[in-house]
């Protein structure tokens, strides 16, 4: 489990592709101070593990499955990436949950500069427009946002100083793609509806309604 609030930003060293899949090294020093084999990082959003490490750099494998719902496919050596060790049971919570599984790819349409602010429309796959709300969470690159408007198949964010600096998400222009993860709590919250029982009137009389 993640946060969404990025610790720092790495440089791929190393891109080694397999069949469908692929091996990265990523240079760093943050996330590393405490770095075990097995250790979850989020890598631009996605939650991969550490196979080794070295004093500076550590090792993930990308699977078949994240190659193609994310946009890891596009990395390369001397790409940057936001990095975010799994959050501590006794870690502070700053953002909202966010859990390293992307949902999907989203496309930067429009970005505009206002006051110290950075605002960017982000064209989204139809079916995760569902997922957002005016005020919802949003997970764009690893990067715990708030969503500021929806439109038919858009939702706009805006970028505080402090993100601009510590992420990537403020350099990234228009027709960036980027991951993206909606609200944990609106999927379950989905899904538990869907497994629930129609609640017709003949259920409810059943069930002492």
């Amino acid at each position: 489990m993640f946060t969404g609030i990025v610790e720092e930003v790495g440089k791929i060293t190393s891109v080694r592709a397999k069949p469908q899949a692929m091996e990265l090294t990523i240079a760093c020093s943050v996330v590393l101070e405490d770095v075990k084999r097995g250790d979850s990082i989020s890598i631009n959003g996605v939650c991969l593990t550490v196979s080794s490490f070295t004093d500076n750099t550590f090792t993930v494998d990308v699977i078949p499955e994240t190659v193609k719902t994310s946009t890891m496919i596009g990395l390369k050596t001397g790409s940057r990436v936001n990095l975010e060790r799994a959050m501590p049971a006794n870690g502070r919570f700053g953002g909202h949950f966010v859990s390293g599984h992307v949902d999907g790819v989203g496309v930067i349409r429009a970005e505009k500069k206002e006051a110290n602010a950075i605002t960017k429309t982000i064209e989204l796959e139809p079916h995760l427009m569902k997922y957002m709300m005016l005020k919802g969470s949003i997970a764009i690159d690893g990067t715990s946002l708030t969503v500021f408007g929806v439109g038919h198949n858009t939702v706009t964010i805006s970028l505080i100083p402090t993100t601009q600096q510590d992420s990537l998400l403020g350099e990234k222009g228009i027709g960036s793609r980027v991951n993206i993860e909606c609200d944990l709590l609106a999927k379950y919250t989905e899904r538990i509806q869907e497994a629930a029982p129609k609640m017709t009137k003949n259920w409810l009389s059943e069930h002492g309604f």
